[in-house]
């Protein structure tokens, strides 16, 4: 018997808020269910797993454990970093090497790092 991944939980202060983020981020709707000042919010990756953001009292204070890496689907990762940006996102690091390849290491409003890795276009 094996175990299957269920949530993906990310502690917050602002649960909703920091959902509605990464709902932009994956283009992925937050649940019909969720609302401001909710304790909780999710966002359905399909019918049975979920990322699901939890309220706790205290800020994030050191490096993420685990993060995700995000590609891009219809652009390149130059240009998802720039729309990352202007949806609230900040560079933390800048691994993109001169041949193309690397990725950019960048935090969600809470600080929460994650990285964008080039697009398969970029990568073929």
């Amino acid at each position: 018997m094996v175990s299957a991944l269920r949530h993906i939980t990310i502690n917050s202060l602002d649960p909703y808020e920091l959902a509605t983020f990464w709902s932009q981020v994956l283009g992925l709707p937050l649940d019909d269910d969720d609302h401001p000042g909710d304790p909780a919010a999710v966002i359905r990756l399909d019918e049975h797993q979920m990322i699901l953001f939890v309220t706790v009292p205290e800020a994030k204070e050191v490096r993420n454990r685990i993060h995700f890496d995000v590609m891009p689907t219809d652009r390149t990762r130059d240009e998802e970093v720039v729309r990352l940006l202007a949806l609230g996102a900040t560079q933390i690091d800048d691994r993109r090497r001169p041949d193309g390849s690397g990725w950019v290491v960048m935090a969600d409003p809470e600080g929460n790092e994650f990285c964008v890795e080039r697009s398969q276009a970029e990568k073929a």
